[in-house]
């Protein structure tokens, strides 16, 4: 079975407190859902129309349970306090077999 990411490219920060409370409360609900965090910021080099930016990898064991855990009340709870604290390209995908 495919495994399921989540890819998000933070395009900017406007408010880093709301993004330190997303933090908080995100490790948890990723856990509880079987994700693994793989790529927190780092070293970036953008290419193309690529954006150098904060980018964030999450691995999940299928793209089912990606979705149910972005779905889930406790991820939903990290995203009220997130708001627009930020602004990022959000993806969940499925891996190849």
């Amino acid at each position: 079975m495919p495994k399921g990411y989540w890819v998000s490219v933070y395009r900017t920060i406007s408010d880093p407190e709301k993004l330190a409370a997303y933090n908080r409360l995100t490790p948890p609900a990723v856990r509880a859902g079987g994700g693994r965090t793989l790529v927190v910021g780092g070293r970036i080099v953008a290419r193309d129309a690529g954006i150098a930016e904060r980018t964030v990898l999450v691995e999940f064991d299928s793209f089912e349970q990606a979705v149910a855990t972005y779905e889930s009340a406790a991820y939903q709870e990290a995203l009220v306090a997130l708001s627009d604290g930020v602004e990022r390209d959000f993806r969940i995908v499925e891996g190849v077999d």
